[in-house]
């Protein structure tokens, strides 16, 4: 299988990836952190709002809600 590394709001809605590194700031990565959103972890996109922004994933038994400007900091390897 080709492994890729993509940025999450790439993520189709029902596919899988694994963390592989986070490129937010300050309190931003900390609140990511919080989610549980560290290198290694997987996370699914499972639905898109009606608008199609935000996305919500699956991540660590948890479902958050993420904006696509967000999104596009955290790369995932698919």
């Amino acid at each position: 299988m080709n492994r890729q590394i993509l940025s999450l709001d790439e993520l189709k809605v029902g596919e899988r990836a694994s963390i592989v590194s986070l490129l937010y700031c300050g309190s931003e990565r900390r609140r990511m952190l919080d989610f549980g959103m560290i290198a290694g972890t997987s996370i699914e996109a499972v639905q898109k709002s009606p608008a199609g922004d935000p996305v919500a994933y699956f991540v660590r038994g948890t479902l958050i809600a993420i904006r696509s400007e967000d999104a596009k900091k955290c790369l995932v390897m698919r």
